[in-house]
């Protein structure tokens, strides 16, 4: 599904030992995210979702923070077939790269983006506000349910850019306002500002206060409701494999508008070169919706807790739930 004809433009070089093994992997690697990251994805996140939920009154800001972006992830896993079935290099693509059905999925695919990124920079900037003013109750779970409300409100209004690009496409009557709002390069600019710079400088600077930040261990600390000890550990873990699979995305982007907004014609090695970089930067940015609530999952000492107590809710007949508990408990241990 992987061509490397972007060598020099041409087909000539598909028969090269290094072409065709460079395919190969690229093929396996696509196949090996639709055929078990895809399935893990969606099962996890879901998990990570219902487990949460059922177990609200424990719930706390990290909690919260993951649980909007298991939501974000559950969107993208459903997206990363349609996608990595009809990239742009792809032998067999589905569609092409303006087609309206490549328009309208990529609006879901920015707001889940632009969740995923604002989530991890809020995490983190909440995570600090705990840590240097406790008990004020500033980054509490009623404040970040509030905060996640805005945040998926504002990743809306941002990808509206594109659904003015789609309804665009249908009019005919006005075809020179829709040209102005046809500018896919500052649309794109626009989204690496707000989807990434953004978020980026957030996070990044929250870690530089987090570092800075150097307090002993109170009575007060200890507390129930304190933030367990592996939460800086979840934190960083997260912030580096968010920003780390989406940061080839964004900078493909931004490529992507500096090539184009020079006004002159691209050559087809640069062009073909940068579509086969944009495919692997989706592979890339599609695997964090596994990959995140992964690390959830061993890192964050009480969800096995939680899903212990929402498997034991689950309604079953005496004679199929023992088979099935032993199962979770395995996947669980």
């Amino acid at each position: 599904m992987w061509g490397c004809g972007w060598f020099n433009g041409t087909g000539l070089v598909e028969e090269l030992p290094a072409c065709q093994d460079l395919q190969l992997g690229l093929s396996l690697l696509s196949l090996l995210g639709l055929v078990v990251g895809v399935p893990v994805g969606l099962c996890y996140n879901a998990l990570l979702v219902l487990a949460n939920l059922h177990s609200k009154a424990s719930m706390t800001m990290p909690d919260v923070y993951f649980v909007n972006m298991a939501v974000a992830g559950l969107v993208l896993s459903t997206l990363a077939p349609v996608h990595l079935l009809g990239p742009p290099s792809s032998q067999w693509a589905l569609w092409s790269a303006g087609g309206e059905v490549h328009v309208a999925l990529q609006i879901p695919f920015n707001v889940s983006s632009l969740v995923a990124m604002y989530s991890t920079a809020l995490l983190s900037l909440d995570h600090y506000i705990e840590r240097a003013l406790p008990r004020t109750y500033m980054a509490s779970v009623y404040n970040t349910r509030h905060v996640c409300g805005f945040v998926w409100g504002g990743a809306l209004l941002t990808s509206f850019s594109s659904l003015l690009f789609y309804i665009c496409s249908h009019v005919s009557t006005r075809a020179l306002e829709c040209a102005k709002m046809q500018n896919a390069e500052a649309a794109d600019a626009t989204l690496v500002f707000i989807g990434y710079v953004v978020p980026a400088l957030a996070a990044l600077y929250a870690l530089v206060l987090l570092s800075r930040v150097r307090r002993e261990d109170t009575p007060l600390d200890r507390d129930t409701g304190r933030l367990e000890p592996s939460a800086h550990r979840l934190l960083v873990a997260t912030v580096c494999t968010q920003f780390g699979l989406w940061t080839p995305h964004y900078l493909v982007l931004l490529g992507h508008t500096v090539l184009i907004s020079r006004g002159q014609p691209v050559d087809a090695h640069y062009l073909g070169l940068l579509h086969f970089a944009k495919d692997l930067s989706k592979l890339l940015a599609f695997s964090s919706s596994f990959v995140t609530p992964l690390l959830y999952r061993y890192m964050n000492q009480s969800f096995p807790g939680k899903l212990r107590r929402l498997m034991k809710k689950l309604p079953c007949g005496d004679r199929h739930c023992s088979p099935d508990h032993i199962r979770v408990q395995q996947v669980l241990a």
